[in-house]
């Protein structure tokens, strides 16, 4: 896959994941507007590019001690971002954090091997 081709499939995934987030946990609002939903994906994506590996680098100890779970901290603390930075996304509280924050991840992480079955060639 091209870098324009990952960057766009990384977008559909972050969009689609906070989607599905939205519409399984009460308390997890997104807009109904399509596009909002897309710029919501294009931030999220923004913040995972940017952010994250300095969260990822400044946490790394507790990731290594916690052998990895300490990394679903560092998925909330995007989604904590994506909340302060768009209008078109409401977290209330942290039980909706939480399950948010699982639901985003697992749907990345499925879209993520879906995406590089279908990348490698034979």
């Amino acid at each position: 896959m091209g870098f324009i081709t990952k960057s766009l499939f990384r977008i559909f995934s972050n969009t689609l994941a906070v989607f599905v987030a939205a519409y399984l946990v009460p308390g997890f609002h997104l807009s109904d507007n399509v596009l909002h939903i897309l710029v919501v994906g294009c931030i999220l994506t923004l913040i995972n590019l940017t952010v994250k590996p300095f969260l990822k680098l400044f946490f790394g100890p507790f990731i290594l001690l916690s052998l990895g779970l300490f990394l679903i901290v560092i998925n909330a603390l995007t989604l904590i971002i994506l909340d302060f930075f768009s209008s078109n996304l409401t977290i209330q509280g942290y039980l909706p954090l939480i399950y948010g924050t699982l639901i985003v991840s697992v749907v990345n992480m499925v879209l993520s091997l879906i995406g590089r079955t279908f990348s490698h060639k034979d």
